[in-house]
């Protein structure tokens, strides 16, 4: 076996299209990581759940800044409890075949880059299983700049944790010992997270509720349709207040006349200003084919 192996990292994540790492990792463009930042969990959840993706939340956790939201592409780490002659191999072979240096946590955080999330499988060890402290955080927030950790195990050094504000940090629990007694089996590698999977180059988002990991193929789709969300629930808001539209009206699929009244409203609003990025073809034909087929679903033209 090889650690973070570009080969393995490609073969696991075959729906990805884009740019990737050296190592093979999904490299999600920063645009989507910014707008990711401005959406909620459970507009992010949505899209993922209606296409089977049903696996991809955890949210007991403590969280270092529970009201921060973190968004980053993740480097997946498993541990398992040691065993000494699987410990001393895998510890050997890093050290000696790819010219790693210290214990198997600090090799994923000498791994990572700017906007990275370490996403660790720590088995929920948190007595001797405290997977960063104050030292390996600085380091991630030196080297991520924004992004942070999702340990499903123990921290060390809290008050120090803390008081690093640009990155967040979830975790279990939290305890003075050293990690010690565990080994890691696999790095970049597919990592369960409580009751979530989370894969190489999936986007995390920590929110105050929790963690949700999406995959790199889905998350431009999921940032679209959470922004088209927003604009649309900023554009029934002041409809509503004017008295133009009923509840229903809003809640329902829209009409032809009210789409072409939202598109006349977006396209000048200042309040639509940060979503003109936006395209709505699609929708606006839907809307004109269910005209077309009428209430009972059939065609009008018929």
């Amino acid at each position: 076996m090889k650690f973070d192996h570009a080969e393995d990292i490609v073969q696991l994540t075959p729906l990805w299209e884009g740019e990737r790492f050296a190592n093979g990792r999904p490299k999600v463009p920063a645009d989507i990581l910014r707008r990711m930042r401005n959406i909620t969990l459970e507009e992010a959840w949505g899209p993922l759940w209606n296409r089977g993706y049903t696996n991809q939340f955890e949210g007991d956790f403590k969280v270092v800044h529970p009201n921060k939201v973190m968004v980053g592409r993740a480097v997946t780490a498993v541990m398992v409890p040691k065993r000494p002659d699987l410990h001393d191999t895998l510890m050997k072979y890093g050290h000696e075949e790819e010219g790693r240096r210290g214990f198997f946590n600090q090799w994923v955080i000498d791994s990572i880059g700017e906007d990275d999330v370490v996403v660790v499988d720590m088995f929920d060890k948190i007595f001797q299983g405290t997977y960063v402290g104050g030292n390996l955080s600085t380091a991630i927030s030196t080297r991520t700049k924004r992004g942070g950790a999702v340990i499903w195990g123990g921290v060390r050094d809290l008050q120090q944790i803390v008081s690093i504000e640009n990155i967040n940090v979830y975790y279990r629990g939290s305890d003075p010992t050293a990690i010690a007694d565990c080994t890691m089996v696999g790095m970049n590698v597919p990592a369960r997270i409580g009751r979530a999977v989370c894969l190489p180059g999936d986007v995390v988002l920590g929110t105050p509720s929790g963690v949700i990991f999406i995959p790199p193929h889905l998350a431009e789709l999921t940032v679209v349709q959470a922004e088209k969300a927003q604009v649309r629930d900023v554009f029934g808001f002041i409809r509503l207040k004017e008295g133009v539209y009923t509840t229903a009206q809003i809640d329902a699929s829209w009409t032809v006349p009210l789409w072409e009244d939202f598109l006349g409203w977006f396209g000048s609003a200042p309040e639509a200003a940060g979503y003109r990025h936006l395209t709505w073809e699609g929708e606006l034909e839907e809307a004109r084919k269910a005209a077309l087929r009428g209430p009972s679903g059939d065609d009008v033209r018929l």
